[in-house]
């Protein structure tokens, strides 16, 4: 048998457990992770080092090494966040809805575990910490595998999970941690583990979260890519612009809830494109346009290339940005609906028609009007944390908290009765 599908078998014999486990009990395990991790910051900081050492080695990206990178305040911030978790209210046994039919049959509908959450992602050894918080506090088991670019970080943090539910009398295998090998192996077995996983949660690049969804037989939550859009209206505030594209864009341009695409109205481009294009030239990024944003930036001194097609649907990840100049608010949802990944898109505007018009039109997990797209966060949206921000329609949409991994059961009482 594969490591994952044995993990995988661990983890399911511990899931039942769990899944009876009392709130109080879970809550003081996700707390104990908190206390560990910060007891032990110093081995997983030196375990990080060595991750980072490994990817600068490899040629990783600078934006991409920031996603990896841990230190005592992100370890702080980790441990925060497992205590937010660990103080909210239980989702399981939660009363959904309820009836008694016309017979004196009572149902309920009650929200209950998923079973055995797997979690595939890549360099983000805070997911490790987040999957576990979130899963416990839904009554789940997991699987874990992380990139090989962050294993030992990963190791670090999912072996002081598992210490802190033995500590609290709980199952330790309800936490697996699958080893990286090169040939991925062990994630092929992982995302066809039927009878061993119960749902399956990509989170990373796109060709991990496609390679997901096309090749997996366990149920796959989606978590998209983010192609996130801002669009300044013709009756933008210029301040405001400038506020939200710098933070959206350059704040940490490696995430997923960061802008990749800077959209303007024509009629207003020359007053609110110069001051933008230059606060981001500035600050390192190279942007590619259409002709008129290319002429515009000519005119105020900005290096501007000429966008292709690619770049319309490009998730960078880096300091590169598109523009583009269209004919108002229609034109701008249109483009965002064929061209956005249905993660993050923002309006900026005085306008409470055109807000309300693009709030209503585009077609994606989060919209903003007057707002950062980089507030898409579980943590930030009062989650705690997030397993990932989902961008399909079914079952979860947007970032997931504890509640997005349960479902629910039936639950009838009756004295008697037959049909």
């Amino acid at each position: 048998m594969s490591e994952a599908r044995r993990k995988a078998a661990l983890a399911r014999d511990a899931a039942h457990a769990l899944g009876l486990a009392p709130a109080a009990t879970r809550s003081a395990a996700i707390a104990a992770a908190a206390r560990i991790i910060l007891e032990r910051s110093a081995s997983i900081c030196e375990a990080n080092a060595h991750d980072l050492a490994r990817g600068r080695e490899a040629g990783m990206p600078a934006p991409l090494q920031d996603r990896l990178l841990l230190d005592e305040k992100r370890l702080e911030g980790i441990a925060s966040s497992l205590d937010e978790i660990a103080r909210q209210d239980d989702p399981l046994g939660r009363v959904v809805g309820g009836r008694t039919l016309d017979s004196g049959v009572r149902i309920e509908q009650v929200r209950v575990p998923l079973g055995v959450v797997a979690i595939v992602y890549e360099a983000r050894p805070n997911v490790t910490a987040d999957a576990f918080a979130l899963c416990m506090r839904a009554g789940n088991a997991c699987v874990l595998k992380g990139g090989s670019a962050a294993q030992e970080s990963c190791e670090a943090i999912a072996a002081a999970c598992r210490d802190a539910l033995v500590e609290v009398g709980l199952p330790g295998d309800a936490v697996q941690y699958v080893s990286d090998d090169a040939a991925h192996r062990e994630t092929e077995e992982l995302i066809r583990a039927n009878g061993l996983v119960d749902v399956l949660v990509p989170r990373g690049g796109a060709s991990l979260i496609r390679h997901c969804v096309e090749n997996a037989t366990v149920p796959v939550i989606e978590t998209g890519t983010g192609n996130c859009h801002i669009y300044l209206h013709a009756e933008a505030d210029v301040e405001k612009a400038l506020g939200i594209v710098i933070n959206a864009k350059c704040s940490r341009p490696g995430v997923c809830n960061a802008a990749e695409s800077l959209l303007v109205d024509e009629c207003a481009a020359d007053r609110l494109l110069p001051p933008v294009l230059l606060a981001l030239s500035e600050r390192g990024v190279e942007l590619v346009g259409d002709e008129t944003s290319r002429l515009i930036a000519e005119k105020c001194g900005v290096a501007m290339g000429e966008a292709t097609e690619d770049d319309w649907g490009r998730e960078y990840l880096d300091l590169k940005m598109s523009v583009k100049c269209v004919r108002d608010v229609d034109e701008a949802v249109e483009h965002i609906n064929r061209y956005g990944t249905g993660h993050s898109e923002a309006i900026v505007s005085e306008s409470y028609a055109a807000c309300e018009a693009f709030l209503a039109g585009v077609d994606a997990a989060a919209v903003y009007a007057n707002a950062s797209t980089r507030f898409t966060d579980g943590g930030v949206f009062g989650l705690g944390g997030e397993i990932g921000i989902s961008t399909q329609k079914l079952h979860a949409r947007g970032p997931m908290g504890a509640e997005a991994l349960t479902t629910t059961k039936y639950v009838i009482r009756g004295d008697g009765q037959i049909r």
